[in-house]
């Protein structure tokens, strides 16, 4: 099981544009359907800040990187960025049926 959490800060007038492209992944997401998988995305009260938070429970690579849509939400995402992506693995330590396994 691999969880993983990225967190970055756009700037302000790129944020309207980061949930789009966001969105534009959830709805390949939904149409793939990939097993094992399981990804969330909020935006904090800044209005700027966001997290990504995957769960993968399958071995394999990481499905994100097979949708058209994922790369078009990395490509600029340098530019878009006031505050660079930090990704950390993570341990789950409890859960209330956010997680596979609750």
């Amino acid at each position: 099981m691999s969880r993983v959490i990225v967190q970055y800060k756009v700037w302000p007038e790129q944020a309207g544009h980061n949930e789009n492209l966001i969105r534009a992944v959830y709805a390949e997401l939904a149409a793939a359907k990939p097993d094992g998988f399981r990804y969330a995305t909020v935006k904090l009260d800044d209005g700027v800040t966001f997290v990504h938070i995957a769960e993968q429970s399958g071995p394999g690579d990481n499905p994100l990187t097979k949708l058209a849509a994922f790369a078009e939400f990395q490509r600029g995402i340098a530019e878009r960025c006031e505050e660079p992506p930090v990704v950390r693995q993570a341990t789950l330590v409890g859960s209330f049926r956010l997680f596979s396994g609750d």
